[in-house]
């Protein structure tokens, strides 16, 4: 038997100047490559037994027996979706594994849009028990595969036209965007990018200097207007659709919250980034709507920027989080290229403001941007 690591090789041998630490630091790397591998492996049987007994309730439960069924995409949850089609007509069948995956808030807040005149799918049957939904295809092209400096401004006025009709969508019941989950959120970015990601150590210090601006970016939210947030507005959740542009999707997580949420989610996009100048512009205009509509109080520049510029290093906070935890706990490293667009937010915008600055020296004193490209 043989056991490889750092360039040591173990053998029957007789081996006389072996490190023992060297021996079980190879044994723990087996161990979780193993380990990693029976993982991918049970979970594609998993996935493969759900495909089937998704084609199986298909056949048995819609009048769509027989139709082609392909892999449509997944998202950085546990849900896969399947377009089943047929000739020129289709649907999206979405797999959300009930072990894992709760399609109730999904159902309930898909009714709260549609009766806001948002163009969310139609669900056209369903089985709650296995997590199986029959859904309108809102087709393949997704903003973020469509947007140029040309279609921009037509597209974002677009999305913005359609985030007025959710913010004035029915919210009563729905999970405030608390403290509690404000909080939990932003310490994404410490637990799995500073330290798993990164291995860096905080001092004392600046794990306290984290939490005071956690503390800062919580009450900025937690002081604007509350309305109807989708919680995930972005170009790779809206789809271009050639009536009612756009389609809407994604939108399960939807909580009562900041105004400027969406806002920024939309505006500072962690997979498209737009000139500063031109980001300002927009969201001034939208914030213009948001008073004609009586959705917002006459609010200055300054005000309402500050809102939407904190929002925003909150959500980078979190999404940064969240891309180094798809990684490293599921097995997605895809969502790391993201990383840096983020992080050119929060270093453009923690400056602007003397009770965000730590957060930019932070940054600045761990030399975070010269360990991404290292």
């Amino acid at each position: 038997m043989k056991f490889l690591t750092a360039g040591l090789c173990l053998s029957n041998k007789k081996v006389t100047s072996v490190n023992p630490i060297m021996i079980q630091l190879a044994l723990i790397q087996w161990t979780l490559i193993l380990y990693h591998e029976n993982l991918y492996l049970m979970n594609a049987l998993l996935a493969d037994a759900r495909k089937d007994a998704l084609v199986t309730w298909t056949q048995n439960n819609t009048a769509l027996a027989g139709w082609r069924i392909s892999s449509a995409s997944e998202d950085a949850s546990f849900r896969r979706y399947f377009r089943i089609s047929h000739h020129n007509d289709s649907y999206i069948i979405m797999d959300a594994p009930p072990e894992k995956e709760d399609i109730h808030p999904f159902i309930q807040v898909t009714e709260r849009l549609l009766t806001a005149g948002v163009h969310a799918p139609v669900i056209h049957a369903s089985s709650i028990e296995q997590g199986f939904l029959l859904l309108d295809d809102l087709g393949k092209q997704n903003y973020l595969s469509q947007l140029t400096p040309t279609t921009a401004d037509k597209l974002y006025t677009q999305a913005l036209d359609t985030l007025l009709k959710i913010q004035q969508a029915e919210k009563s019941g729905l999970p405030p965007y608390d403290n509690t989950l404000l909080h939990t959120e932003m310490e994404l970015f410490r637990e799995w990018f500073l330290q798993t990601h990164l291995g860096f150590s905080l001092t004392p210090s600046q794990h306290e200097e984290l939490n005071s601006l956690f503390s800062i970016l919580s009450k900025n939210a937690l002081t604007q207007p509350q309305t109807f947030v989708h919680r995930d507005y972005h170009s790779r959740n809206l789809m271009v659709t050639p009536i009612n542009n756009p389609g809407v999707i994604d939108y399960q997580d939807a909580v009562i919250g900041p105004i400027t949420y969406d806002l920024v989610s939309l505006l500072r996009d962690c997979y498209i980034a737009w000139p500063g100048d031109k980001v300002q512009t927009w969201a001034l205009c939208y914030r213009d709507r948001l008073v004609e509509t009586g959705l917002l109080a006459k609010t200055d520049d300054d005000t309402f920027l500050r809102w939407f510029d904190l929002m925003g290093l909150q959500r980078h906070l979190k999404a940064i989080g969240i891309f180094a935890r798809l990684n490293h706990r599921d097995g997605k490293p895809a969502y790391l290229k993201e990383i840096p667009r983020a992080l050119n937010y929060i270093t453009e915008v923690a400056p602007r403001y003397a009770d965000t600055t730590a957060l930019a020296k932070i940054l600045q004193d761990l030399k975070i941007k010269q360990k991404l490209t290292a």
